[in-house]
């Protein structure tokens, strides 16, 4: 599988399976929750509340690895296991743009002081679990 098939099979999971598992770490622990992801190109990007455990967590060490598109179909299924370094994200322009109706339950709206992105830049991704199939690495 070429580099661009990898990239191109990453990017359909990402649009197709928009939930993932995000661990930071938490007390020297791994700390893991189902977050939303939005992506522009292998970008990752998730909204959060400013005052969150996730918050504190990467102010001490923004590293982060998501797991992305298992549909729990059992063996065979395809996901990313993504690695990144998180970065906080206050654009007015970006929350709204990413802001849907869903966020409702949790912000006023796009413009909700508390509303905060978390832009995810990749440091290693890997395509896994395709018919048991060695894992492949995207270069970054």
């Amino acid at each position: 599988m070429s580099q661009e098939e990898i990239k191109s099979t990453v990017e359909k999971i990402f649009k197709e399976s928009p939930v993932g598992t995000m661990a930071t770490v938490k007390g020297n622990k791994p700390h893991s929750r189902y977050m939303m992801f939005f992506h522009r190109d292998l970008k990752l990007y998730t909204a959060t509340n400013k005052d969150t455990d996730k918050t504190d967590e990467i102010e001490e060490n923004p590293f982060t690895h998501i797991l992305i598109g298992y549909e729990g179909g059992g063996f065979g299924d395809q996901y990313v296991e993504y690695q990144g370094k998180v970065s906080f994200n206050n654009s007015e322009e970006l929350k709204k743009e990413l802001w849907n109706d869903d966020m409702k339950l949790y912000f006023e709206g796009p413009d909700d002081p508390e509303y905060l992105i978390l832009e995810i830049e990749p440091l290693q991704v890997r395509l896994m679990n395709k018919k048991g199939e060695p894992p492949k690495q995207l270069d970054i």
